[in-house]
């Protein structure tokens, strides 16, 4: 055999040969469905915030993870079709935003693993055994919403309107795990010698009217109960309740960014960040059930002096002080 012959054979041989030596890829590509119960346009900043909690673990879209993202524009009644087009996709976790979404996501699946966030009241609604020991396929992060939190809003809320008599409550009755909320609320307002009214809309084409009878009642004040439905909207009913100069505290920040005049309560792209750490830990292989459901860790009041100046308002500095934001 002549040299060039042996070296073409050799070069053939080495090709073939399997490349025991070199490092060979081991790790997939995790799939994760994110169902937002709001619109992209208002709430992106919630799968934003998911995202960098993922980028916090070493995450990186398109080589270790996919974002299967979907919203509901706060049309809760397509919170089933828009988890069974994930559940097609074959999602290795599904996250899913509010109440409704949650309770659709139970439904929809008893094996697939079940993240939420923004959630009231996970054990009241049936999803979870406890929040120490979830149970199923289902944990995550919830609101807290129950413990103290409305009487927080009423206690905050009347120090800004000192002789503050009256209050409104907004709220959709079909909005589920909000009747925890209402109920204390109810305890907080009775235990300052308040009176409370109870307004309801089910659907955007309520809020007008609703306000107008705010009006006649001539409450002082409002607390807005937050659902899909009202985070939606936000901006509308801000509006209305500046149009009819009542001073209002919201749950969630972003309607004191909006313009509202207050809000108090957990940071809610806070637990979109954090579904993230559970996410991580689904995939590396700790099922649901041994993850304890979440509490709130992070806290906002936020006080628009900008809002309270249109309302005549005088935020009293005790309070001023509290405030972990200042919108002027």
């Amino acid at each position: 055999m002549d040299r060039r012959a042996f070296l073409c054979r050799l070069t053939v041989v080495a090709l073939s040969a399997p490349r025991a030596a070199e490092p060979q890829p081991t790790a997939t590509v995790a799939r994760v469905g994110f169902v937002e119960a709001g619109s992209r346009s208002a709430n992106q900043h919630f799968l934003d915030a998911f995202r960098l909690g993922l980028r916090e673990l070493r995450y990186i879209e398109g080589q270790n993870i996919v974002i299967e993202d979907r919203w509901a524009d706060g049309r809760v009644e397509r919170f089933p079709e828009l988890i069974a087009e994930l559940i097609r996709l074959r999602v290795d976790v599904l996250v899913v935003a509010s109440t409704p979404g949650i309770i659709a996501a139970k439904r929809s699946s008893s094996t697939i693993p079940v993240v939420f966030w923004g959630v009231s009241d996970p054990v009241g609604i049936g999803v979870v055994a406890s929040l120490a020991h979830p149970g199923g396929n289902v944990t995550g992060v919830a609101l807290g919403f129950e413990d103290g939190l409305p009487g927080k809003w009423v206690e905050l809320l009347r120090q800004a309107v000192p002789n503050l008599t009256s209050l409104a409550a907004l709220r959709n009755p079909d909005a589920r795990g909000n009747e925890a909320r209402v109920k204390e609320l109810g305890t907080a307002v009775a235990a300052l010698k308040l009176q409370l009214h109870i307004f309801e809309v089910r659907s955007a084409e309520e809020f007008d009217g609703a306000f107008r009878a705010m009006s006649t009642t001539h409450v002082g004040g409002l607390i807005v109960i937050v659902d899909p439905l009202t985070l939606r909207h936000r901006d509308r009913i801000v509006r209305l309740a500046a149009q009819t100069r009542l001073p209002t505290m919201y749950g969630f920040s972003e309607f004191a960014r909006s313009g509202g005049l207050m809000a108090y309560g957990p940071s809610v792209p806070d637990q979109a960040r954090r579904a993230a750490t559970y996410v991580d830990q689904i995939l590396r292989g700790t099922k649901p059930a041994d993850l304890p459901v979440q509490q709130p860790t992070t806290y906002e009041l936020i006080i628009n002096l900008k809002t309270a100046k249109t309302l005549g308002l005088t935020i009293p500095q005790t309070l001023l002080l509290r405030t972990d934001q200042v919108i002027e």
